[in-house]
């Protein structure tokens, strides 16, 4: 896009990917069964602390390579190494697992988004450091997920009314990036600020697709992110909202 105007943040995205506030790593080793009177078929062979995490992985592998209503409750068990009837000990549908699926696409970028909003108010930084960090840490949720879970946005599925908590918070997301970007200043790129932040949403979503396509890179949030401030018409301070970002990420993540 602009390659003048990046480069790969190699250390923040080591950071990113080691556990945060006392989140345990996601090992199998010494998961050995469902748990009591639910037998597995075999060995676990899925990351996850517990059954129920290895079914969402399970379910997010196949409803993402197989689709959604390709995919039976049947085949996530198989895929886990349970009977089906262990899988209902954890979600009484399919429909369940995808809520939590989806809740999780948008639950870490909100998480971080509120906290920059709240807690860095009243810090003084280059305008436009609090929304590149947005941007920058959602993008890489998108990104290093194991599966891409994006893609289930546009599910028909996704637009029932079980579902609107996770519409709800994707608006609210939304709304806090159009409130960082309002703190930008006017540019030539466009005279209503809300937009900026708009615009920085739109790019990080487009990661999806990006992803989607086998073209997504370590370097891809960074990019995606320096993007947004590129065409709001701050290139000269970006060197500057990169430190700023990355501090942020550091200490609110």
């Amino acid at each position: 896009m602009f390659p003048g105007h990046f480069e790969t943040l190699t250390d923040l995205d080591q950071a990113l990917q080691a556990p945060r506030r006392g989140k345990k790593e996601c090992k199998n080793e010494s998961v050995t069964s469902a748990g009591p009177g639910r037998p597995r078929k075999q060995q676990p062979s899925r990351p996850g602390a517990t059954a129920r995490d290895e079914i969402l992985d399970a379910a997010a592998e196949l409803f993402t390579t197989h689709g959604y209503a390709n995919t039976s409750t049947r085949s996530i068990a198989d895929a886990v190494g349970i009977r089906q009837s262990s899988l209902y000990h954890h979600f009484g549908t399919k429909d369940d697992i995808l809520e939590e699926l989806l809740a999780g696409t948008v639950s870490g970028g909100l998480a971080f988004a509120r906290r920059v909003f709240t807690e860095s108010a009243d810090k003084e930084l280059p305008p436009g450091s609090r929304l590149h960090a947005v941007a920058l840490y959602d993008g890489m949720q998108l990104c290093n997920a194991r599966w891409n879970l994006g893609v289930l946005y546009n599910l028909p599925e996704a637009r029932a009314e079980r579902f609107s908590t996770f519409r709800d918070d994707r608006k609210e997301l939304r709304n806090l990036y159009q409130r960082l970007g309002a703190e930008l200043p006017e540019s030539s790129w466009t005279n209503d600020v809300t937009q900026a932040g708009e615009l920085a949403f739109r790019l990080v979503e487009s990661l999806v697709s990006l992803r989607a396509d086998g073209l997504a890179t370590t370097a891809s949030p960074h990019q995606t992110a320096d993007a947004g401030i590129v065409l709001c018409g701050l290139a000269q301070s970006l060197p500057a909202i990169r430190v700023h970002s990355a501090a942020l990420i550091s200490s609110l993540a």
